[in-house]
């Protein structure tokens, strides 16, 4: 997939990557593990997340880019902690997210969120799409009352390219590209400072791929938000990300600026994703 048409202004974003890179890390991992039993009876030892060092800078967007079953959305998630690391450390700001009582947690989740892959099995059948985006801000007490959090409702659809009577409507009467802007709205009404995109736009059409990424870069300059953006396709986490981790087999093998690892491959595994992608 080539975005030949996206350019940028290459002085201003080296500027501010420079701002980006004098603060304090925003996420910090180390060592992490996310280990699984597996085999019959439980005797292997499946190494999903192993010994990952990881640092995620205020208004970063980081790409972690690796082939299928390489560990990339185990590692999202147990940052997240929706699963349980078996070893390491992990922090959020000045918070110990191994340490923190679930009670802790719960209220964490306003600032940390993710977008998942599926938007459709992402969304409450059930539910109108207004519901969808309302119903965590009642959770996390955002808004006086349901006229406020509907009108922000409101907004946040015309924010991600969508008009208002889609307030009513069911996620079945949407388009792909239309669930995964409702899964963004959804995502950006609890004021989150940290992201995870989660294979966010693999399962939709390139011309649509195009116009959530450009959404993305969009939303991220007008919030200032952060991301752990992950994906299998090294020309769409090149075009997104500040930096690149790349991952194989649980390990993170290769960091470094998104132009860096595209043009200056150090590893041969990273070399074999950007010529799988030139072809």
């Amino acid at each position: 997939m080539v975005f030949a048409s996206l350019t940028r202004d290459e002085q201003r974003y080296r500027e501010k990557l420079r701002e980006i890179y004098q603060n304090m890390p925003l996420l910090r991992v180390q060592k992490l593990k996310t280990y699984f039993k597996g085999g019959k009876r439980g005797r292997t030892e499946v190494k999903a997340v192993d010994e990952v060092d990881l640092q995620v800078f205020p208004g970063e967007v980081l790409g972690l880019v690796g082939e299928s079953g390489c560990g990339k959305t185990t590692l999202g998630r147990t940052i997240l902690r929706l699963v349980e690391p078996t070893g390491g450390t992990l922090h959020f700001g000045e918070l110990d997210l191994m340490a923190i009582r679930r009670s802790t947690l719960k209220k964490l989740r306003k600032d940390m969120q993710i977008i998942f892959q599926d938007p459709y099995s992402s969304l409450n059948p059930m539910l109108t799409i207004g519901s969808a985006i309302t119903e965590p801000m009642t959770v996390h007490g955002i808004g006086r009352d349901h006229h406020e959090r509907r009108g922000k409702a409101m907004e946040l659809l015309e924010k991600v390219g969508l008009d208002s009577q889609f307030f009513h409507r069911y996620p079945h009467e949407l388009s792909g590209g239309q669930r995964q802007r409702v899964c963004i709205a959804r995502a950006l009404s609890v004021q989150p400072k940290f992201i995870v995109c989660d294979e966010s736009v693999s399962a939709l059409d390139v011309s649509v791929q195009a116009q959530v990424l450009n959404l993305l870069k969009d939303l991220k300059e007008e919030f200032g938000f952060t991301y752990i953006f992950i994906s299998h396709d090294l020309s769409v986490i090149k075009f997104i990300s500040d930096r690149i981790a790349v991952m194989k087999d649980g390990k993170i093998i290769e960091t470094g600026t998104s132009d860096e690892v595209y043009h200056d491959p150090k590893s041969e595994y990273t070399k074999k994703l950007i010529d799988s992608i030139r072809v």
